[in-house]
């Protein structure tokens, strides 16, 4: 099954490996007794996706991201090991997809001159404030 997930970016079956485990929790007799739950891992540091992304997806991924560059994720949510495995698929797709995505860059702004000048007014209110809290000294 191939994957576009967008021009640059195609995601197939050879880059992915799927393992079938038994799924937690308490969901009746199927689960106890078949292995419905899909651990998807994606080698990303081997993909044929470009650097930019592959950065972007290690970022993105965070704690699903295992030391040797390898994506793991997780799906147990279905009763059936097909529905779970599309979801690890989907899953897995849609992070790509927003690695693809290139960042908006930031652009820095000024502070207006208005800004700037009520700072200024209310720092020296609150140093008036604060100094008239002190000792009383008679001077007389």
């Amino acid at each position: 099954m191939i994957v576009h997930v967008s021009e640059t970016v195609v995601l197939s079956d050879a880059d992915v490996q799927e393992r079938f485990v038994r799924a937690q929790g308490a969901r009746g007799q199927n689960p106890k007794h078949q292995a419905t739950a899909v651990e998807l891992r994606y080698d990303v540091t081997h993909a044929d996706v470009p650097d930019e992304v592959k950065a972007r997806l290690v970022k993105i991924a965070g704690s699903r991201m295992t030391l040797e560059g390898v994506l793991v994720l997780f799906a147990q949510g279905a009763r059936s090991q097909e529905m779970n495995r599309q979801d690890a698929r989907a899953r897995l797709a849609e992070l790509v997809r927003r690695a693809t995505e290139k960042p908006k860059p930031r652009r820095p702004t000024k502070p207006t001159y208005s800004s700037k000048l009520k700072r200024l007014e209310a720092k020296s209110q609150r140093s008036s404030i604060k100094s008239a809290r002190g000792r009383v000294r008679d001077d007389g």
